[in-house]
Protein backbone atom coordinates (compact mmCIF):
# COMPACT_ATOMS: atom_id res chain seq x y z
CA UNK A 1 0.00 0.00 0.00
CA UNK A 2 1.13 3.54 -0.65
CA UNK A 3 1.89 6.13 2.00
CA UNK A 4 -0.79 8.83 2.02
CA UNK A 5 -0.99 11.64 4.60
CA UNK A 6 -3.73 10.75 7.07
CA UNK A 7 -3.08 7.02 6.89
CA UNK A 8 -4.06 5.19 10.08
CA UNK A 9 -1.04 4.74 12.31
CA UNK A 10 0.72 7.93 11.20
CA UNK A 11 1.08 11.30 12.90
CA UNK A 12 -1.25 13.01 10.42
CA UNK A 13 -3.81 10.24 10.97
CA UNK A 14 -3.59 10.86 14.71
CA UNK A 15 -4.04 14.62 14.21
CA UNK A 16 -7.14 13.99 12.08
CA UNK A 17 -8.65 11.66 14.70
CA UNK A 18 -7.94 14.04 17.57
CA UNK A 19 -9.44 16.99 15.66
CA UNK A 20 -12.55 14.94 14.86
CA UNK A 21 -12.94 14.08 18.51
CA UNK A 22 -12.34 17.64 19.73
CA UNK A 23 -14.74 19.25 17.23
CA UNK A 24 -17.46 16.69 17.97
CA UNK A 25 -17.04 17.05 21.74
CA UNK A 26 -17.13 20.84 21.46
CA UNK A 27 -20.29 20.63 19.34
CA UNK A 28 -21.93 18.47 22.00
CA UNK A 29 -20.86 20.75 24.83
CA UNK A 30 -22.20 23.92 23.18
CA UNK A 31 -25.50 22.23 22.33
CA UNK A 32 -25.97 20.73 25.79
CA UNK A 33 -25.20 23.98 27.62
CA UNK A 34 -28.02 25.74 25.78
CA UNK A 35 -31.35 25.58 27.51
CA UNK A 36 -33.94 23.98 25.29
CA UNK A 37 -32.10 21.89 22.74
CA UNK A 38 -34.17 18.83 23.64
CA UNK A 39 -37.27 20.49 22.18
CA UNK A 40 -35.89 20.03 18.65
CA UNK A 41 -35.45 16.55 17.23
CA UNK A 42 -32.64 17.53 14.88
CA UNK A 43 -30.61 18.92 17.78
CA UNK A 44 -31.06 15.65 19.68
CA UNK A 45 -29.98 13.75 16.56
CA UNK A 46 -26.90 15.97 16.30
CA UNK A 47 -26.00 15.11 19.90
CA UNK A 48 -26.36 11.39 19.15
CA UNK A 49 -24.33 11.58 15.92
CA UNK A 50 -21.56 13.63 17.51
CA UNK A 51 -21.53 11.27 20.50
CA UNK A 52 -20.93 8.34 18.17
CA UNK A 53 -18.24 10.36 16.42
CA UNK A 54 -16.45 11.07 19.70
CA UNK A 55 -16.43 7.38 20.60
CA UNK A 56 -15.24 6.27 17.14
CA UNK A 57 -12.56 8.95 16.80
CA UNK A 58 -11.26 8.54 20.33
CA UNK A 59 -10.93 4.79 19.88
CA UNK A 60 -9.04 5.19 16.62
CA UNK A 61 -6.86 7.94 18.12
CA UNK A 62 -5.84 5.49 20.83
CA UNK A 63 -5.12 2.88 18.15
CA UNK A 64 -3.06 5.41 16.17
CA UNK A 65 -1.12 6.35 19.29
CA UNK A 66 -0.42 2.69 20.01
CA UNK A 67 0.79 2.19 16.44
CA UNK A 68 3.06 5.25 16.64
CA UNK A 69 4.57 4.18 19.95
CA UNK A 70 5.16 0.62 18.71
CA UNK A 71 6.27 1.90 15.28
CA UNK A 72 3.75 -0.36 13.54
CA UNK A 73 1.67 0.39 10.48
CA UNK A 74 -2.07 -0.15 10.36
CA UNK A 75 -2.35 -1.03 6.69
CA UNK A 76 -3.81 -4.50 6.93
CA UNK A 77 -6.61 -4.86 4.34
CA UNK A 78 -9.00 -6.08 7.04
CA UNK A 79 -8.27 -3.08 9.28
CA UNK A 80 -8.47 -0.62 6.41
CA UNK A 81 -11.84 -2.00 5.30
CA UNK A 82 -13.10 -1.69 8.89
CA UNK A 83 -11.88 1.92 8.99
CA UNK A 84 -13.56 2.65 5.64
CA UNK A 85 -16.94 1.33 6.78
CA UNK A 86 -16.75 3.03 10.18
CA UNK A 87 -15.61 6.35 8.74
CA UNK A 88 -18.29 6.39 6.05
CA UNK A 89 -21.05 5.50 8.52
CA UNK A 90 -19.99 8.18 11.01
CA UNK A 91 -19.44 10.70 8.21
CA UNK A 92 -22.95 10.12 6.87
CA UNK A 93 -24.53 10.39 10.31
CA UNK A 94 -22.52 13.51 11.16
CA UNK A 95 -23.38 15.27 7.90
CA UNK A 96 -27.07 14.43 8.33
CA UNK A 97 -27.08 15.73 11.91
CA UNK A 98 -25.18 18.90 11.06
CA UNK A 99 -27.32 19.63 8.01
CA UNK A 100 -30.64 19.07 9.76
CA UNK A 101 -29.55 21.16 12.73
CA UNK A 102 -28.36 23.93 10.43
CA UNK A 103 -31.73 23.90 8.68
CA UNK A 104 -33.61 24.19 11.96
CA UNK A 105 -31.27 26.90 13.18
CA UNK A 106 -31.81 28.98 10.05
CA UNK A 107 -35.57 28.35 9.93
CA UNK A 108 -36.50 28.96 13.55
CA UNK A 109 -33.96 31.52 14.58
CA UNK A 110 -33.34 33.34 11.32
CA UNK A 111 -36.46 33.20 9.19
CA UNK A 112 -39.17 32.95 11.85
CA UNK A 113 -37.40 35.15 14.39
CA UNK A 114 -38.16 32.90 17.34
CA UNK A 115 -34.85 33.50 19.04
CA UNK A 116 -35.58 35.34 22.26
CA UNK A 117 -32.33 34.46 24.02
CA UNK A 118 -29.34 35.64 21.99
CA UNK A 119 -26.83 33.53 23.94
CA UNK A 120 -28.85 30.38 23.25
CA UNK A 121 -29.05 31.08 19.51
CA UNK A 122 -25.32 31.75 19.43
CA UNK A 123 -24.65 28.38 21.08
CA UNK A 124 -26.84 26.55 18.58
CA UNK A 125 -25.05 28.21 15.67
CA UNK A 126 -21.61 27.49 17.11
CA UNK A 127 -22.54 23.87 17.78
CA UNK A 128 -23.65 23.41 14.18
CA UNK A 129 -20.48 25.08 12.86
CA UNK A 130 -18.33 22.77 14.99
CA UNK A 131 -20.30 19.77 13.75
CA UNK A 132 -19.53 20.79 10.16
CA UNK A 133 -15.84 21.17 11.05
CA UNK A 134 -15.93 17.69 12.54
CA UNK A 135 -17.54 16.37 9.38
CA UNK A 136 -14.83 17.94 7.20
CA UNK A 137 -12.13 16.10 9.12
CA UNK A 138 -14.16 12.88 8.96
CA UNK A 139 -14.51 13.31 5.19
CA UNK A 140 -10.74 13.65 4.84
CA UNK A 141 -10.17 10.51 6.91
CA UNK A 142 -12.80 8.50 5.06
CA UNK A 143 -11.45 9.49 1.63
CA UNK A 144 -7.91 8.65 2.75
CA UNK A 145 -8.88 5.20 3.99
CA UNK A 146 -10.96 4.55 0.86
CA UNK A 147 -7.96 5.51 -1.28
CA UNK A 148 -5.78 3.15 0.74
CA UNK A 149 -8.24 0.32 0.33
CA UNK A 150 -8.52 0.90 -3.42
CA UNK A 151 -4.74 1.12 -3.89
CA UNK A 152 -3.98 -2.02 -1.85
Amino acid sequence: MIDIPGTPGTLTGLVLRISQCVFAAASISYMVTSGGFFSYTSFCYLIAAMGLQVIWSFGLAILDTFALVRKKTLVSPVLISLFVVGDWVTATLSLAGASSSAGITVLYFGDLGRCTFEAECWRYQLSVALAFLSWITIAVSSLTTLWLLASG
